[in-house]
């Protein structure tokens, strides 16, 4: 990339302060460009603005929440937030637009339609053809035709753009910040010699917790002393209900987790469990789980599977078995030589994934695409609008 010092409109689908792997990639991306020199400014839906504390977002109102790929998405669509996305570019004056996920009805999308320009987008989902993707294909055409690079988090996301549009990408997986890692410590209260950990949205059925908890009074026969910390949002007392005693005796609910607190998490585990069954396109938290030096025992969703080099740097489980998953994280348990060589394997790994090298591909990305461009100005989608309206 040149020396170029670049005005950067990025965009976020997604309610800014609802965690999520996509509202993380975007904070982080944004600041280490601002760190790097360029000025970037970040519109995204925002629930309570008293609590935004970036300097470069800029909120475009209040999302709502709709079912989306497995989970609740929480967006912001229609006139008001497109009149709100015209006032954003207008003012910007930048010289690209990064997009994230426009292929869902929120501000991505609305960015897409009224600039023109220099338009970079990236895919983060990975999921089968969904039949509401089909209905409005026609609406999202416009929008794929206007985009001049496509950027793809994993091969997964990748083969999900091409399945749904028949268009490719180039693949720049998500970024971690491996420096935020190396150095963490374990936190007392946590580290036990058999202590395993769980982050995400725990409520949600594709996160897979509830079979890990059924795992747990198997793995609890060979290590009586075992313990399981989940972190992540979620009704901790209304899930909690519904669990045996048994089990609760073993687990700990965290809650959400600052930056800190999340790197002397992976330090306290001995084995970080990603038991998810489905609907992940990369896995930031196994990344970030690497650049920390824990084993890591996943399910072999493709994505994970990919994100693991087919188990070179990490125990795969057959999705969805109890019974394997109990088999296998009982085994790296009680293997220390076998944890210390997948803690090595997956910190090698995790260097992929430095912010560092990837912001570096991005930048040559807006490079390519500022070839011959001179910044994003207002486009016009009156017709698009008309077909929604046509549409019903």
């Amino acid at each position: 990339m040149s020396d170029r010092k670049l005005r950067i409109g990025m965009v976020s689908p997604y309610g800014w302060d609802t965690p999520g792997g996509v509202q993380i990639h975007i904070k982080d991306l944004a600041e280490n460009l601002i760190a790097q020199g360029h000025e970037v400014s970040v519109l995204a839906p925002v629930s309570d603005e008293s609590q935004v504390h970036e300097k470069y977002l800029v909120s475009a109102g209040r999302p709502v929440s709709i079912p989306y790929n497995g989970a609740v998405a929480r967006i912001l669509f229609g006139p008001v937030a497109s009149s709100r996305v015209k006032q954003w570019i207008a003012a910007g004056d930048f010289d690209l637009l990064h997009v994230h996920e426009p292929a869902i009805p929120s501000l991505s999308l609305l960015a897409c339609w009224a600039a023109e320009g220099p338009i970079v987008a990236t895919f983060h989902a990975a999921a089968a053809k969904q039949r509401a993707i089909y209905a409005i294909g026609p609406i999202l055409e416009p929008m794929l035709e206007k985009l001049t690079a496509k950027i793809a988090v994993s091969e997964m996301a990748r083969a999900t753009l091409k399945d749904h549009f028949e268009t490719e990408a180039v693949v720049i997986p998500n970024g971690i910040d491996t420096t935020k890692f190396k150095h963490s410590q374990p936190n007392p209260n946590w580290a036990t010699p058999h202590t395993i950990g769980f982050i995400g949205r725990f409520e949600e059925p594709r996160k897979g917790l509830d079979i890990l908890l059924r795992a747990l009074p198997h793995v609890a026969r060979e290590f009586p002393d075992v313990k399981l910390l989940v972190a992540g949002p979620g009704d901790i007392t209304t899930f909690t209900k519904k669990l045996p005693l048994e089990i609760m005796e073993r687990t700990e609910f965290l809650g959400l987790l600052t930056d800190e607190e999340k790197s002397a998490f992976f330090k306290s585990v001995a084995v970080y469990v990603a038991p998810n069954t489905g609907g992940e396109s990369f896995g930031i938290i196994l990344a970030e789980a690497m650049a920390s030096s824990t084993p890591i025992l996943a399910s072999d969703i493709p994505a994970f599977d990919q994100l693991l080099g087919h188990g070179r740097d990490g125990v795969l489980f057959t999705s969805e078995n109890v019974e394997d998953l109990s088999m296998k994280l009982t085994s790296l348990l009680g293997n220390v030589s076998e944890r210390e060589r997948f803690q090595a394997a997956g910190y090698l790994r995790a260097q992929d994934f430095d912010w560092k090298r990837v912001s570096d591909q991005i930048l040559d990305v807006y490079e390519m695409v500022l070839v011959g461009n001179t910044g994003v100005t207002l486009g016009s989608e009156n017709r698009v609008w008309n077909r929604i309206r046509n549409n019903g």
